[in-house]
């Protein structure tokens, strides 16, 4: 596959800060709010996001990771048996704002099974969608995210990566692309 840069160390860090001065801007000071990341990949950017914010509100932003492994539409379908991440969300949603947030937004089906798994631990009074990367044109669920770092336009056969610094060396998303094509 061949690998294309989509945003690199420094633009991740822009869209980073973007992102947080856009949720300040409509939860303030986040008295009534709470971040959930979905696991396995959006506890990174809510780990960056959370740093970012509370650097600059000067206070503690409440944050949960969701575990949405047995909530898959596919989680049986799996040749190898599918590995339940850790849920840490031990705080009331009952009347919070919550903002889901993941690191791309692809098919939608993956933000389904968090509103569903979400919905364990109370009714929130709403519920926004944050994404790094929203993959356009490609949703098989009517889906939206209220929070977009960087739309692109990809092809099914393409894959979006979003690498962080702490796992990869690097903070980078990446686009892959078959090799075929580029012949």
């Amino acid at each position: 596959m061949e690998k294309q840069v989509i945003l690199d160390d420094q633009q991740v860090q822009l869209t980073m800060n973007r992102l947080a001065y856009q949720l300040i801007e409509n939860h303030d000071d986040f008295a009534n709010t709470v971040l959930i990341g979905l696991q396995p990949r959006g506890i990174h950017v809510l780990e960056r996001l959370k740093m970012i914010l509370e650097s600059i509100l000067q206070h503690e932003v409440v944050c949960g990771q969701l575990d949405i492994t047995f909530y898959r539409d596919d989680f049986r379908r799996r040749e190898k048996p599918l590995i339940p991440n850790a849920t840490n969300i031990d705080f009331t949603i009952e009347g919070k704002r919550v903002v889901l947030i993941d690191d791309v937004l692809f098919t939608g089906r993956t933000i389904r099974s968090g509103l569903d798994a979400l919905l364990a631990f109370g009714r929130p009074l709403s519920v926004e969608l944050m994404v790094l990367i929203d993959r356009r044109f490609q949703r098989d669920l009517p889906i939206q995210a209220d929070y977009i770092g960087k739309s692109v336009d990809t092809l099914n056969t393409e894959r979006v990566s979003v690498e962080w610094s702490h796992l990869e060396g690097k903070d980078n998303i990446v686009l892959f692309t078959p090799k075929e094509w580029n012949s």
